[in-house]
């Protein structure tokens, strides 16, 4: 399983890459594709809105199951993965690159320090 270093991590197994101070990535953790299986669907049609940390964004869809998305913190969705309408098998296959979710303004960057780094977690999953 892959943790890399550079992204802050949630307990619900989202993922955050800082772009710059006030733009992030997110997405699903390598581990959370995994115990989801083949990914079928994501619905995400939170753009334009600003949510709260821990607030749902969207749903994942795999063959058995449905699971939320959530914020790992406070922000403005402005840009969603399209590339994942047509293949949402991405996140399965790079969930750190091709496969990220959504595009945020982050609100608080102080939020981000609140978040996992790569080693807790590992730990947390293990």
């Amino acid at each position: 399983m892959n943790f890399p270093a550079d992204l802050k991590y949630t307990k619900d197994h989202e993922w955050l890459k800082l772009i710059d101070e006030k733009t992030a990535l997110i997405g699903i953790t390598d581990y959370a594709q995994g115990e989801l299986g083949d990914i079928v669907f994501v619905d995400i049609t939170s753009v334009d809105k600003d949510l709260s940390a821990e607030e749902v964004f969207g749903t994942i869809e795999a063959v058995k199951t449905v699971s939320d998305l959530f914020m790992p913190v406070a922000g403005k969705i402005i840009e969603v993965n399209s590339a994942l309408t047509k293949n949402p098998e991405l996140v399965n296959t790079d969930p750190y690159g091709e496969g990220w979710m959504v595009k945020i303004e982050v609100s608080d960057s102080k939020e981000i320090d609140a978040l996992s780094d790569a080693d807790a977690y590992e730990k947390m999953v293990h």
